[in-house]
């Protein structure tokens, strides 16, 4: 039985879509099966693994309408045992759609509880908001990972996130686990890095992943070219950090997958 994993901030540009992207790499390169689903209207999940959103037919939008069967929607990707589903713009219009539904906060978690018994890992990249889409994600996920860029205004929103996950296990899904903090964006040369990664430890202790994702121009070049960063340059401390941070999930969850 898989182990589902959000991961979610409603700030954007804190590093959320290329944790997703080269977690799932990293765990495929590990032998566990990952499917990741691309939760963001924005589609850079869905790019950022070589696939050309323009060409999506079938995603997260079918997905969550339940207009298709859930396996109907997944592509496979060219990342060793990463599968994925697709999105594209269009999810934009969902939360409208969704609005007058029935257990709305609920449509994917019906959608994609059959598939946990073929992947060890699904990944779910979600929109920088807390919109409907977001909540489907955490009412559906085992658990959430919230990246945390190593900058100014770093806590800020970080509480309000905190308080939709607490409402979230209070209403829509009792058994929801904070995974881990990832402290992103690291550049060990600035003392406002350092403050950074000292005052979250301090802070949240334990939920805090050992491993911390540095700056990295490799890492930030990997999107543009469809590729996670194993596959664009496996050499690089971009790689071994997500690599790390894989196989600090994977210890974690020795136990359940």
């Amino acid at each position: 039985m898989g182990k589902i994993i959000a991961i979610a901030n409603q700030k954007g540009g804190v590093g959320k879509t290329t944790t997703t992207v080269n977690l799932a790499a990293s765990l495929g390169v590990l032998e566990k099966k990952v499917l990741l689903i691309d939760a963001d209207p924005q589609a850079n999940a869905t790019s950022g693994l070589g696939i050309d959103v323009e060409s999506v037919e079938l995603g997260t939008y079918q997905l969550l309408e339940h207009t298709k069967n859930a396996k109907e929607t997944i592509l496979e990707t060219t990342s060793p045992n990463v599968d994925l589903i697709p999105s594209h713009i269009d999810l934009v219009a969902i939360e409208i759609e969704l609005v007058d539904k029935e257990e709305r906060e609920y449509m994917m978690k019906k959608a994609i509880e059959k598939l946990k018994d073929s992947y060890d890992y699904i990944l779910i990249d979600c929109a920088p908001s807390l919109g409907l889409l977001t909540l489907n994600a955490l009412t559906a996920a085992d658990s959430v990972i919230i990246p945390i860029q190593c900058e100014y205004f770093a806590l800020e929103g970080l509480g309000k996130l905190l308080n939709t996950i607490k409402s979230v296990q209070k209403i829509h899904n009792t058994n929801l686990d904070i995974e881990g903090m990832l402290l992103t964006m690291y550049d060990s040369r600035l003392r406002l890095s350092n403050q950074v990664v000292e005052e979250v430890r301090k802070h949240f202790g334990d939920m805090v992943f050992e491993t911390i994702i540095q700056r990295n121009v490799r890492l930030s070049e990997a999107p543009s070219y469809g590729e996670s960063i194993i596959k664009y340059d496996a050499s690089s401390k971009g790689a071994e950090n997500y690599l790390n941070m894989a196989n600090e999930v994977v210890n974690k969850n020795k136990e359940i997958v």
